[in-house]
């Protein structure tokens, strides 16, 4: 159980929920990972859970209001490490995304902004102050991976290239066209080659560490999730599956083989 106290710039430091019912989101994931919330007030009638597990931060939540939200659908966002939200924020406007929300102070805890990729997947800008991001790794029900879903493959690679500084590229001996993304020396996330989705719009998909994926995919089925894919095995990976929350968002499950 690794306990976390601080990230490179360039890791994957917090995923953020945005949902329609917060409470029954808190209930689904308690249930299906064994996170316990704790709510923070954000104002009348609002509040921010953080999830923990082993007393550790590992993801949060917060209720999509219908006539702020502008449609969008329940889902999860991914906050990645930079040293200074303002300078990441203007570079990524500068290479051909969009900053959705401007550099914003977050109390004492850091400084964050929303971008849109050039092919059209959000992910926020965090920069770290009182608190560095998710605080444990390695046990069920914490971040383990990325994925991002794009038709654009060659764009998306060179935005974020330049933006973050990662490497992105094929793995050796493997002629499958998916990309690794390198961080520095460790392997934070990938690009699947993915063929165009009708109605799909890009998006990052985020995996979740489990010992057992079929056992978790029948558990979030048994409290009425949908399983979009698997639990498939990825030969010398592991095991995977994608599920939407009865919310609808979607993220997946990943179970590595023994090594």
């Amino acid at each position: 159980m690794p306990n976390i106290e601080k990230y490179p710039a360039g890791a994957f430091v917090w995923v953020e929920l945005a949902t329609y019912d917060q409470a029954a989101a808190k209930n689904f994931y308690a249930s299906l990972f064994g996170w316990t919330a704790s709510d923070m007030p954000m104002g009348p009638g609002e509040y921010y859970t953080i999830f923990r597990l082993e007393g550790r931060d590992a993801a949060a939540a917060y209720t999509l209001h219908p006539d702020r939200s502008g449609g969008a659908p329940p889902n999860w966002m991914p906050y990645i490490s930079v040293s200074s939200a303002d300078d990441a924020a203007a570079r990524a406007a500068q290479i051909g995304g969009k900053v959705l929300a401007p550099p914003l102070d977050v109390f004492d805890a850091g400084r964050m902004a929303v971008v849109q990729d050039p092919t059209g997947a959000t992910f926020s800008l965090w920069q770290p102050k009182g608190n560095p991001g998710i605080g444990i790794a390695g046990v069920d029900g914490t971040l383990c991976w990325a994925d991002l879903m794009t038709t654009d493959v060659a764009r998306a690679r060179e935005f974020y290239a330049v933006l973050f500084g990662w490497d992105i590229a094929p793995g050796q001996n493997d002629p499958s066209g998916y990309l690794h993304i390198k961080n520095g020396e460790g392997f934070i996330g990938g690009i699947p080659p993915v063929g165009p989705q009708p109605g799909v719009p890009a998006h990052w998909l985020l995996y979740f560490l489990a010992s057992d994926c079929d056992a978790a995919a029948a558990k979030a089925k048994s409290l009425e999730a949908n399983i979009y894919h698997g639990p498939t095995t990825l030969e010398g990976v592991g095991r995977w599956a994608v599920v939407a929350d009865p919310q609808g968002a979607v993220f997946a499950i990943f179970q590595p083989l023994p090594h």
